[in-house]
C-alpha cells in the first residue's frame, strides 16, 4: 500500500468525468494518478523542485543541461536515444524545459506501449548514464541551444532584467549555459563537468522533491500498480527543498530608467515592479484583478487612451516572472514612433490610471465579475491533450493544496481589498524599474550586458521626476470598465438531430457554399465559425497582397474596442489575409457568437480608411516585414520552400518594396475592387444547429450580395482559384541557395525537401510510416551523433494535398552545403537499416501508426482544424483518419 496514502477532495470542472487519486509511495514520492477511459494517449510527467536557480556558483546552465543529459541512455536501457527512439515509434512526443525553481520531463505515448515507456522514463530518476562522449556532445547542443538565442530580443531582454539585479540573487544568473560556461570555464578551475553533473544529480535529485502525474486509461488501482513498480526505486535522500530569500532587487535597483538596443525594429517600454507573489495569494487573486484593470483595452482603459493619440499598439498587464518569494508586475508596452517620442507622457498616464485605481478603491463588482469569467471559463474549459495536462498539473503540485492541483490559481473566489490594496501600492514611483528599447538608442549606450551583448545605459530616476510626467501629459479621460455585455448566460446544449459524425455540405450557391458539423463528441456551449473570402484580386501582385494585409489589420483594429469584452467573456475573433483573400474565424460561447460575428461583417462592409490609423498599422506592418530578416534562419528557410514550390506567392521582400508608396487612398480605392468578386466559404461547427447555420449565411449574403447596392458578385467560373503547387521531375534535383539577410547571425539552415506524391490514400500511408521510422534515426545520427545543430528535425510535409518529406536543420558548425551531404549520407545509411528491420519491428510501427491515426479529436477547436485543412486543401476526405 501507498504511505500516506489519502483521498482529497480535487476540484475540477463540472463535466470532467475523469477520475483522480492522490499517493505517496514509500520513497516519498508524491504522484497523482489520473484515469480516463475515454483517452486514447497515455502520458506522465514528473516535475523535479530544482532549477536554474540551484546551480553551482561558476557553472551556469549546469541544471539545463542535465535535463539534456538524461534523454541519453540508463543503466536498465543504455542503448543511446533508445528513450526518444521507442517513444517516437510508439506515436509519442517528448520533451523537457528547466524553470528558476523546478524541472518538468514529460511525454506521451499509444496506449499499448504506455507500460515500457514509463520504465524507460523512470530510469531518468534511478540510474542514468552520462557517459564522458556523451556528456562533451551534449554541451555543444546546449551551446547550439544558446547561439539560436542569442539574437531573440525575449532572451536578451529577459536577460537584462536579470543582469540589472542582486548579484547575490540567484534570479542575477544565466540560466541556459553555453561552452564557456559548461567547458571552458570549468576546465580552467580544474574541474571536470561530468563529475560535476553526477555530483549535482545526486545531490538534487531526491525523491522527496519530485511530484509525477500519470494519465492512464486504466483504472487508479491499476496506474498505482505500475507507478509502484516502475519508481519506487527513485532514492530518497530527504533533501530540503532550495528556498531564496530576499529580494532580487535592492533600492540600487528600483527608481531605474534602462535604455537598451533590440535586435528587431520597433520600440517597446516594460514598466516592471516587485510585488508580493501572487500565488501567496492566489485565491484573491490581486495580481488577476490589477492585470485586468490596468491591461484592459476597452473605452477609457489606458490602452485605448494611448491608442487614440497613436502611441500604442498593444499593451500587456500582469504577474510576469514570480516564484514563492518574490514576483514582479509588469506593463509592456509596444509603442508607435510617435509613442517612442512621448515615452514622458506615457508612463505619466499609466501612473494617472494607478492613481485613479487608488482613488476608485477596489471594486466588488468588479471582483465579481472577473470571478464569475473566470468561473465558466473554468469549468467549461476544453479538454486538452494529456500530455499537456500533466505537466501543467505536475507543475502545480508543488506550488498549491491538494485539493487545487487542478485548479491553481484559474479560480479568484474570495474578495479581499486589502490584500488587492497592498498590490496596487507597490506599483509607485519610489517601488519603479522601466526599461525601454529602441534601434534609436544605438551608439547612445555606455553598458554591454555580459551574456548576450545587449548594449545599455542606466539612470537613476525620482519620484518627482515621475509626478513631472504625471502633470505633464495629456488630460484624458481615463475611467474604470462598464460592465461585459458579452458574459454568456445561455450555457445549454442544442440537441442536434443530426446523426453524421462527419460535416455535410448544406447549402451551395454561386455566392457561397456552407459545410455544418453539429457537434457530436464534445456537449460544449462552443461554437466555431470560419468564413473564407476567395477574392482573386487581393492576391496578384505584392501590392495587392500588401493592400489586402492591411484591410485585415485594419479591420482588426477598428474591432478592437468593440471586441474586447468579447475575448474577455470566452469569444474570439481573428481576421487575416490568406493567399486567395482573407478569412474570418469567430470561436467561442455559442450564446452570443453571432452578435460578435454580424458586428464584423458590419465592418467588412462599412469598412472606411481612417487616415490616422492607416499611418499606425503601416508603420507596424513595415516594421513586421523590416523585422523577418532576423527571423530564425530555418524559418526562412522554409519560408523559401514555401515560395518556390506554391503557386500564388510573394518575395516578403518585393512586398516590403512596394508598401512606402502605399497610401490611404490607394487602399479605399482597393478595397471595392477587391470585393467586386468574391466567393464564401462557411466552415459552421459545434453548438449551433442546422436551421440557426444557414440564417447566418443567408444574412450575410444579404449584406454583402444583396443590398441596395451590392458591394461583392460572384466569381465568374474561371475565378475559382485552385491550389497549385510546382511539380518537381522524378529524378532531378533542385538548389536555392540564397545568404541570410542578417550578417550578425551566425546561423545557417537547411531545408532538403523531397516531393513524393499527390493526396492517395495508400501513398500517405507509406510515406506517414516512413516518416514515423527514420523521425528518431534522423535526430540521433544528424543531431545527437554528429551534432550539427540544435534544430534538426524530419517531418512529413502537405502542399494542398502534395505530399512530400522534409528536413530542417540549423546549424552553426557546418554549412548548408555540408548539412546536405550528410542528409543524403543519413538516407543511404537508413535505407540499409530499414532493409534490416524485423518483422516485428515493422508491425510495431505500422501499430503505432494506426493508433495514432485513430486519435480522436480532443474539443471542438482541434476538430474543426483538421476538417477545415480537408476543405481548404480541396481534397474533402474528412474519413481520412478511419481509412
Amino acid at each position: 500500500m501507498a504511505v500516506g496514502r489519502e483521498e482529497v477532495e480535487i476540484v475540477k470542472p463540472r463535466s470532467d468525468k475523469r477520475e483522480y487519486r492522490r499517493v505517496v509511495l514509500e520513497n516519498s514520492l508524491e504522484v497523482l494518478l489520473i484515469s480516463d477511459p475515454d483517452t486514447d494517449k497515455c502520458a506522465a510527467s514528473m516535475d523535479v523542485g530544482v532549477g536554474s536557480f540551484s546551480d553551482p556558483e561558476g557553472l551556469d546552465g549546469l541544471a539545463h543541461f542535465l535535463e539534456h543529459m538524461l534523454f541519453y541512455a540508463s543503466e536498465k536501457y543504455p542503448v543511446e536515444d533508445g528513450y526518444s527512439k521507442f517513444i517516437t515509434e510508439h506515436g509519442g512526443r517528448m520533451n523537457a524545459f528547466t524553470a528558476s525553481k523546478h524541472t518538468n520531463y514529460y511525454f506521451d505515448v499509444n496506449v499499448d506501449s504506455f507500460e515500457e515507456a514509463l520504465d524507460r522514463f523512470a530510469q531518468f530518476f534511478i540510474k542514468p548514464l552520462m557517459s564522458p562522449d556523451a556528456t562533451m556532445r551534449e554541451i555543444r547542443a546546449v551551446h547550439s541551444e544558446n547561439q539560436m538565442n542569442l539574437l531573440v530580443d525575449y532572451w536578451r531582454t529577459n536577460q537584462l532584467q536579470r543582469h540589472i539585479s542582486e548579484e547575490s540573487h540567484p534570479y542575477h544568473k544565466f540560466s541556459t549555459g553555453n561552452w564557456d560556461t559548461l567547458e571552458i570555464g570549468p576546465r580552467a578551475k580544474g574541474l571536470d563537468i561530468r563529475n560535476e553533473l553526477i555530483q549535482f544529480y545526486k545531490e538534487n535529485y531526491s525523491a522527496n522533491l519530485m511530484h509525477l502525474v500519470v494519465y492512464s486509461k486504466e483504472n487508479p488501482d491499476e496506474i498505482y500498480s505500475l507507478v509502484k513498480d516502475k519508481f519506487q526505486e527513485i532514492l530518497n535522500t530527504d533533501k530540503s527543498r532550495s528556498h531564496f530569500p530576499g529580494q532580487p532587487c535592492s533600492t540600487e535597483h528600483l527608481q531605474i530608467l534602462v535604455k537598451a538596443v533590440p535586435i528587431k525594429q520597433g520600440h517597446k517600454l516594460s514598466v516592471i515592479w516587485p510585488v508580493t507573489p501572487e500565488i501567496q495569494h492566489y485565491k484573491e487573486g490581486p495580481c488577476r484583478y490589477l492585470g485586468h484593470l490596468i491591461g484592459h483595452q476597452g473605452e477609457g482603459s489606458l490602452f485605448y487612451v494611448l491608442k487614440t493619440l497613436g502611441w500604442a499598439t498593444s499593451l500587456f498587464a500582469g504577474e510576469w516572472e514570480s516564484c514563492w518569494e518574490f514576483a514582479f508586475f509588469t506593463v509592456e508596452i509596444d509603442l508607435t514612433d510617435a509613442g517612442h517620442e512621448h515615452v514622458q507622457d506615457i508612463v505619466g498616464l499609466l501612473f494617472k490610471y494607478i492613481i485613479l485605481l487608488q482613488q476608485s478603491g477596489v471594486c466588488k463588482w468588479i471582483f465579481d465579475e472577473l470571478s464569475a469569467l473566470c468561473e465558466t471559463k473554468f469549468h467549461y474549459q476544453d479538454k486538452i491533450p494529456p500530455i499537456h495536462y500533466v505537466v501543467r498539473v505536475a507543475s502545480n503540485m508543488e506550488i498549491y493544496p491538494q485539493e487545487d492541483w487542478i485548479v491553481g490559481s484559474s479560480l479568484p473566489c474570495e474578495f479581499n481589498p486589502g490584500t488587492i490594496q497592498m498590490v496596487l501600492d507597490k506599483l509607485s514611483p519610489d517601488n519603479v524599474r522601466i526599461f525601454w528599447e529602441s534601434k534609436s538608442f544605438e551608439g547612445l549606450t555606455d553598458m554591454v550586458e555580459p551574456w548576450y551583448g545587449t548594449a545599455y545605459s542606466m539612470n537613476k530616476i525620482s519620484t518627482s521626476t515621475i509626478q513631472e510626467w504625471m502633470s505633464s501629459s495629456p488630460d484624458e479621460n481615463l475611467h474604470l470598465p462598464v460592465p461585459n455585455i458579452f458574459i454568456p448566460t445561455d450555457l445549454s446544449l442544442n440537441i442536434s438531430e443530426e446523426k453524421t459524425n462527419l460535416p455535410i455540405l448544406l447549402r451551395k450557391s454561386s455566392y457561397s457554399t456552407l459545410w455544418f458539423k453539429p457537434d457530436t463528441a464534445f456537449s460544449t456551449p462552443k461554437a466555431y465559425i470560419k468564413i473564407d473570402f476567395s477574392c482573386p484580386h487581393a492576391s496578384n501582385s505584392s501590392e495587392a497582397v500588401m493592400l489586402t494585409d492591411l484591410f485585415t489589420r485594419l479591420l482588426m483594429d477598428y474591432l478592437n474596442e468593440f471586441a474586447y469584452d468579447a475575448r474577455v467573456a470566452g469569444l474570439y475573433y481573428s481576421v487575416h489575409d490568406t493567399n486567395t483573400g482573407f478569412q474570418v474565424t469567430v470561436v467561442g460561447y455559442s450564446h452570443k457568437l453571432r452578435i460578435l460575428l454580424e458586428k464584423v461583417i458590419e465592418k467588412i462592409a462599412t469598412f472606411e480608411v481612417r487616415p490616422e490609423r492607416f499611418v499606425v498599422i503601416k508603420e507596424v506592418v513595415t516594421k513586421d516585414y523590416q523585422n523577418l530578416k532576423f527571423e530564425q534562419p530555418y524559418e526562412q528557410a522554409k519560408s523559401y520552400c514555401s515560395l518556390i514550390l506554391r503557386d500564388n506567392t510573394w518575395p516578403w521582400t518585393e512586398q516590403l518594396e512596394a508598401l512606402p508608396s502605399i497610401r490611404g487612398e490607394d487602399l479605399t480605392k482597393f478595397l471595392p475592387l477587391m470585393l467586386s468578386r468574391t466567393f464564401l466559404e462557411f466552415y459552421i461547427a459545434g453548438n449551433i444547429e442546422r436551421g440557426e447555420a444557414e440564417s447566418i449565411v443567408q444574412h450575410i449574403e444579404n449584406i454583402l450580395f444583396h443590398g441596395p447596392q451590392p458591394i461583392c458578385q460572384p466569381l465568374y467560373p474561371s475565378q475559382h482559384l485552385t491550389n497549385r503547387v510546382v511539380k518537381l521531375g522524378t529524378g532531378s534535383s533542385h538548389f536555392y541557395c540564397t545568404k541570410g539577410p542578417n550578417p550578425s547571425d551566425e546561423n545557417s539552415a537547411l531545408v532538403h525537401y523531397i516531393q513524393v506524391h499527390q493526396d492517395d490514400i495508400m501513398m500517405n500511408v507509406k510515406l506517414q510510416l516512413f516518416a514515423l521510422i527514420a523521425k528518431q534515426a534522423a535526430f540521433h545520427q544528424l543531431r545527437s551523433v554528429e551534432q550539427l545543430g540544435y534544430i534538426t528535425r524530419l517531418m512529413h510535409r502537405n502542399d494542398f494535398g502534395i505530399h512530400g518529406l522534409q528536413f530542417i536543420i540549423q546549424s552553426t558548425v557546418k554549412g548548408p552545403g555540408n548539412i546536405d551531404l550528410r542528409v543524403e549520407e543519413f538516407l543511404k545509411m537508413f535505407e540499409s537499416k530499414l532493409s534490416q528491420m524485423t518483422n516485428e519491428d515493422f508491425k510495431s510501427n505500422v501499430n503505432a501508426l494506426i493508433d495514432m491515426k485513430l486519435e480522436k479529436h480532443k474539443n471542438l477547436r482541434e476538430e474543426c482544424a483538421f476538417y477545415w485543412r480537408e476543405i481548404s486543401d480541396g481534397t474533402l476526405k474528412f474519413d481520412r483518419r478511419v481509412t
